[in-house]
């Protein structure tokens, strides 16, 4: 083992791929490239320290520099998995390939059997029933929704969202119903794989604003991850963001809530500051949720450049001993077509003030969650993907 490092710091930029798979097209997905396309429509980006670490040797953009050597470890990897949504990238970083992936509703809305039935045990109407975002679907159903109703809607991802006032629809009443959706939606022709309780209030009239009491209620992964073997060792296991919900709690010691991505940032700085001993995993949501879904590159390039700057707070207080992974979970190409995620590479930079810099061909994700283990000297699960590529680190 060359090096071992104390603490790893991986943190996922959701959606920043950097170029179309081989099979794109079998996705519905053309010449997509989220990084790219995204440095062509709102740069040039203001990003030195990603630039200090690599990113651009790894994918290159005209009229940038590219003359100074990078600090980091680079690679280029691709999903084995036969999906392109967060919870199978996630997943796949931690050993899990998977081969089905979960339903989507996006076109045509839930089933009138699934509906039925849900109206039936939650005693509600259910409004919606139909692909849109958050901000949108209460501007247009939040009023009629104080009529015994409830809105429940989805998205690109595989997703059922119910939305409730507290206002008038307390919380424990939308977390059953929930729970609820979650016992339907278990079925594997209406299998998702999250439930989200989407709770909001009535500001002023006609205005209304989401709370902070989100529940995500997701599918547990199905077998042992790279995050059991770790907690079960004795490491510790800290998700920050989307973490816990991605993986349901398994596997994690701690966790963090984050209402933004700049709070993520926040978080793992100050995490950085403690002496804890393992794995800090941090996802990082809206360069997805409030860019790449919404389709807009310029809002997608502030969000890049924001991180850019938790990343230079971030870097000033790691230690020797510390490892930094920087990868994504897909692609959300904010140029293409519709509002779906893409189907791309994406990039892991690896960073340690204590390793030398270098570049070679990645796999799957793997990767990653081989890396880790092998790091803290843990036996991958049975069934897990991945090869370790500490000893080049």
């Amino acid at each position: 083992m060359k090096n071992h490092y104390r603490r790893i710091f991986l943190i996922v930029l959701d959606s920043l791929g950097i170029g179309a798979m081989p099979d794109a097209a079998d996705f519905g997905d053309g010449a997509v490239d989220t990084f790219g396309h995204i440095c062509e429509k709102a740069g040039p980006l203001d990003i030195p320290n990603l630039e200090r670490l690599g990113i651009y040797h790894l994918h290159p953009v005209e009229g940038v520099d590219h003359s100074r050597k990078p600090e980091g470890f680079l690679m280029k990897l691709s999903e084995r998995s036969r999906a392109k949504d967060t919870m199978a990238g996630h997943w796949e970083m931690m050993g899990i390939e998977t081969k089905k992936p979960f339903q989507t509703f996006t076109d045509t809305g839930f089933p009138k059997e699934l509906i039925d039935e849900l109206e039936k045990r939650c005693g509600r109407r259910v409004i919606g029933n139909k692909s849109a975002s958050g901000t949108e679907i209460l501007n247009e159903l939040a009023a009629e929704e104080k009529d015994n109703c409830m809105i429940v809607y989805t998205s690109a991802d595989s997703v059922l969202q119910i939305c409730g006032n507290e206002q008038t629809f307390d919380l424990d009443n939308l977390y059953r119903c929930c729970e609820i959706a979650r016992e339907l939606t278990m079925k594997d022709e209406w299998k998702v794989g999250r439930v989200i309780a989407r709770p909001y209030i009535e500001t002023s009239p006609g205005v209304y604003q989401r709370t902070a009491n989100r529940r995500d209620y997701a599918v547990s992964p199905p077998q042992k991850t790279v995050l059991d073997a770790l907690s079960e060792n004795g490491l510790d296991v800290i998700g920050v963001g989307k973490i816990h919900d991605i993986f349901s709690g398994q596997g994690l010691t701690r966790w963090l809530h984050s209402d933004s991505s700049v709070e993520g940032m926040q978080q793992t700085v100050e995490l950085a500051g403690e002496n804890f001993h393992g794995l800090c995993f941090v996802n990082l949501v809206d360069f997805d949720a409030k860019w790449g879904h919404r389709r807009n590159p310029d809002g997608y390039a502030r969000e890049i450049e924001a991180f850019d700057k938790g990343l230079g707070a971030l870097l000033k207080v790691m230690r020797p001993d510390d490892l930094l992974m920087i990868t994504a979970d897909h692609g959300n190409d904010p140029t293409a077509p519709g509002t779906d995620h893409t189907r791309e590479y994406v990039p892991l930079i690896c960073w340690s003030e204590s390793m030398e810099s270098g570049r070679m061909d990645g796999d799957s994700f793997g990767i990653i969650g081989a890396t880790i283990a092998d790091n803290f000297g843990v036996k991958l699960p049975d069934g897990c993907i991945g090869e370790s590529v500490l000893q080049k680190l």
